[in-house]
């Protein structure tokens, strides 16, 4: 263990002051849990035209986050009426933190190039930098492309502090594990894996991250394989998706019930037997699965130090999962012009109501969201559309509804892309007579009961649901 690091984090003592640079879906839960166990955390965004909103609201106490967050608006309420925490423009507030997080999005700067796009997270880096004090800890929770941390974030780091990482500054990543709708919750319950640039610098991380723990635990490693750790579980999670996808497609060509086939093969039970299977679905979104593949992959050149023995001229099995979950609001389209032709109409000119916004259930959380790509494809063909959402307000191009009966009012389809919880109370009798006559119903997360819409009187349309779509039996026998 490095000696003169050691000696700076003990002349500093144990860690009191704590920065969150980034005021998102994972700075801000992670500020305030931070805030609940140590003395003083500063929530560091910029005041910026497009979030500079997000920090009056929290130093009023109100959280800017919409969609169910269970605590979290208590959390934030109590942590400034204690005054424990404060949101600020004032990057040099740095200067007096102990340990310093970074919590910024890494988004595409193309989706059709797949390159990711560090600006904003070189900002924040360049900004730690800046300020950074002799036995400062900085940790990068962004989810990144293995090696990054011992490169590329080092050297800015380096550049712009004159320090030296390592030696004068601890420097680890700890990547987040939170999904959008427990955020509390699985900072505080799923183990936190921590990685060091040196043995030092995974303790120090460790001591700040092991109070904010009540159920997980701390898991060390260094922080080439904590970025590896990261990007491949969701990588397997991609892959996990897609596979109950693809499966369900089957089923579909096939004239059967996914379901019914998921549950015979997770009946099989004993020793060494695995066979969890995933639900199928209208498409994959969010910020991290659609991309994290990709991370993964550019790890070998980033972080790799031999070279790759792999099948040639073969695909990576994790980009084909890619490809399979990105194609199935394609597949929801499909759906909708085989229900429409088995009521005699066309998708041009036919109105579409599309349920759900948000990639996730309950949430406002729209970043990637398959509907988007879906909306799309029915917009290019001809079909007139109408989107609602309880939770998303407003998106970049897209007209959304809170409002759902005009939404549904003279439509030929609804389609189900999201499961937020009031779509499984509609009452189908009020939503039949309100639709046009022949109504299609897609449900792209399984939400009803195939037999009672179809009862009901609308034509049924369902991913995996080889036994019910009507389409089924429009391909001819053996």
């Amino acid at each position: 263990m490095n000696k003169i690091l050691t000696d700076y984090f003990e002349k500093r003592g144990p860690i009191k002051t704590i920065g969150v640079i980034g005021m998102g879906y994972v700075g801000i839960p992670a500020a305030a849990l931070f805030a609940k166990s140590f003395d003083r955390v500063y929530g560091f965004q910029r005041n910026s035209p497009s979030s500079g909103y997000k920090i009056s609201l929290l130093n009023s106490g109100n959280n800017p986050l919409k969609g169910e967050e269970p605590g979290l608006d208590e959390l934030i309420k109590d942590i400034v009426l204690k005054k424990k925490f404060e949101c600020t423009s004032d990057f040099s507030k740095i200067s007096s933190c102990d340990a310093v997080t970074i919590a910024i999005q890494t988004p595409f700067l193309d989706p059709k190039d797949l390159i990711p796009d560090f600006s904003a997270l070189e900002e924040g880096i360049r900004q730690a930098g800046k300020y950074l004090k002799k036995g400062t800890l900085v940790v990068l929770e962004s989810t990144i492309t293995p090696g990054t941390t011992e490169t590329w974030a080092k050297k800015i780091l380096e550049e712009e502090s004159g320090f030296i990482a390592g030696q004068d500054f601890g420097l680890a990543h700890a990547p987040e594990r939170v999904m959008v709708g427990r955020l509390l919750q699985n900072i505080q319950e799923h183990d936190r894996v921590v990685g060091g640039i040196d043995d030092a610098s995974t303790k120090r991380a460790m001591e700040l991250y092991g109070p904010v723990l009540t159920k997980g635990k701390l898991i060390p490693m260094t922080a080439t394989a904590a970025e590896v750790t990261k990007t491949a579980e969701n990588t397997f999670r991609d892959l996990q998706i897609a596979a109950a996808n693809q499966l369900a497609l089957y089923c579909e060509a096939m004239g059967i019930n996914f379901y019914d086939v998921r549950t015979g093969i997770d009946s099989l039970k004993g020793d060494g037997i695995s066979r969890a299977i995933l639900w199928p679905g209208a498409g994959v979104g969010g910020h991290c699965l659609t991309k994290d593949t990709y991370h993964l992959e550019r790890g070998i050149d980033v972080a790799g130090i031999s070279f790759l023995d792999f099948p040639e001229d073969h695909e990576s099995l994790f980009t084909l999962a890619r490809h399979v979950n990105d194609f199935m609001p394609s597949h929801m389209f499909h759906l909708v012009r085989q229900g429409l032709s088995c009521v005699g109409k066309a998708v041009s000119g036919s109105r579409i109501a599309i349920l759900g916004f948000s990639f996730l259930p309950n949430t406002d959380d729209a970043r990637n969201t398959p509907t988007e790509q879906f909306n799309n494809i029915c917009l290019k063909h001809g079909a007139v559309t109408q989107i609602h959402d309880p939770w998303v307000r407003e998106y970049p191009g897209i007209s959304l509804s809170s409002d759902i009966e005009p939404v549904l009012k003279d439509a030929d389809v609804l389609v189900f892309m999201t499961a937020h919880q009031m779509y499984y109370s509609l009452d189908y009798e009020w939503v039949k007579r309100i639709m046009r006559p022949y109504p299609v119903l897609v449900d792209g997360r399984n939400i009803v009961d195939p037999d009672i819409i179809i009862q009901a009187g609308f034509v049924y349309e369902g991913i995996g649901r080889g036994d019910k779509n009507i389409g089924s039996g429009l391909y001819k026998s053996w």
